[in-house]
């Protein structure tokens, strides 16, 4: 089960204007694309071992050696999760073949995100974006299925035969299980994915359609995202159903699944409406300009005392001569011990600036945002050369869009 929201960011992610590293760690790099697992997968992939290892195997082969057993369970793990990221491989790639970026596919604890750095730019190219993850899981799902069935030497007229198919399968070699396995869960995942509820790849393909036939991105995101929080109160409403009948384990799991695609859909359509709400807007007319800056020279605790609790300006440019030296934060001075700030200079913790990611002062409101987006970061610096013109931040984004925007949000 596979939701691949937009890009979202974290409100309380650290300001800083470095590029900090996302949750979890590297894995290898795809393509040119960083492959990252999430720690929250631990999650999923514990849950599929303990099933594959408690319920599926000993079903189908009693009598197989435990080691056997939970050895082929992490094996089973291993294939579905490469599977996932040959889903969101497909996206990938597809998307770089519309023209656009994507750096980074994370693998989490519902399945799977390609971060993709902004919206496609026709219906059809959306379409064929969205149609090809799934269509990646059902070529897997009846290869897999297939090569099981092929290894376990099950002929068609078994299937009819759940006896005949059972002792067929228990005769069957660790090949034979893990794909039998494996195929009829990526032919669910297909099917999950093209439920139309955005941003499933279902509600994708629903988004596609929408947009071609209004010519209105937004509108078209809008219904999909509507569509999408339907999709999540029925599942989440079915995981009331079965929580109280019995079967709690499923219940809440149908409960998270709806509650993290209702945020999905309604973060993915913020995310859209502000981009178009933002494509025509200057940056320097966006951006903050009455800021306080300092010089490398200052202590941490001159910088705390004179300038961070006088003010509520959580990043300062620091600068020499008019020149942009870097950027220093409250994050910055968190990693200082307290004793150490009267003898610590601020550009020994400042982030230079040849490290931060800046924008000239002819880009747009709309890049301002992917910046912010993609970085995870609260600010992006407006330069001109080595000088600054001023910092956009979030709110400030956000600040233009409320007096701006006549568009409301979808309903919570």
């Amino acid at each position: 089960m596979q939701p691949r929201p937009a890009t979202t960011t974290r409100t309380n992610a650290p300001p800083a204007s470095a590029a900090p590293e996302p949750p979890g760690f590297s894995l290898m790099r795809v393509f040119g694309i960083d492959i990252r697992l999430d720690w929250s997968l631990l999650i999923i992939f514990m849950l599929v071992v303990v099933n594959f290892g408690v319920g599926v195997l000993p079903r189908w082969h009693p009598n197989w050696p435990v080691a056997v057993i939970w050895s082929l369970a992490v094996i089973a793990a291993l294939a579905f999760f490469a599977s996932l990221l040959a889903h969101e491989l497909s996206h990938a790639l597809v998307a770089r073949q519309v023209g656009i970026p994507v750096k980074r596919i994370t693998l989490f604890l519902f399945g799977g995100m390609a971060q993709m750095e902004g919206e496609p730019p026709t219906p059809m190219s959306e379409l064929v974006m969205a149609a090809v993850g799934p269509l990646m899981s059902l070529v897997i799902g009846v290869i897999a299925t297939l090569g099981g069935l092929a290894l376990a030497g099950i002929r068609v007229q078994m299937l009819a035969d759940p006896e005949a198919l059972l002792d067929a399968m228990r005769a069957s070699g660790p090949g034979a299980a893990v794909l039998l396995w494996l195929g009829p869960i990526n032919l669910a995942l297909a099917v999950f994915n093209l439920i139309p509820g955005f941003p499933l790849d279902g509600g994708r393909v629903l988004r596609a359609i929408l947009w071609g036939a209004v010519g209105d991105l937004v509108r078209a995101t809008r219904w999909a995202a509507g569509a999408g929080q339907v999709v999540a109160w029925c599942l989440m409403a079915f995981g009331v159903v079965q929580f109280f009948a019995g079967t709690f384990a499923q219940g809440v799991w149908m409960l998270l699944i709806g509650w993290f695609l209702n945020n999905a859909a309604r973060s993915s359509y913020q995310m859209t409406l502000m981009r178009h709400s933002l494509e025509e807007v200057a940056v320097t007319s966006v951006m903050r300009t009455r800021l306080d800056r300092i010089t490398p020279g200052l202590s941490i605790t001159e910088l705390v005392r004179d300038h961070m609790m006088p003010s509520d300006q959580r990043a300062f440019p620091v600068e020499e001569n008019g020149v942009l030296m870097g950027l220093v934060t409250f994050e910055d001075v968190r990693r200082v011990p307290q004793a150490d700030w009267p003898v610590t200079r601020v550009d020994r913790v400042m982030t230079p600036a040849g490290r931060l990611t800046v924008l000239p002062p002819n880009a747009r409101a709309d890049q301002a945002l992917d910046e912010l987006a993609r970085r995870d970061v609260e600010q992006i610096p407006i330069t001109e050369g080595e000088h600054l013109l001023g910092l956009v931040r979030r709110q400030d984004l956000v600040r233009w869009l409320s007096l701006h925007n006549g568009q409301g949000p979808l309903p919570a």
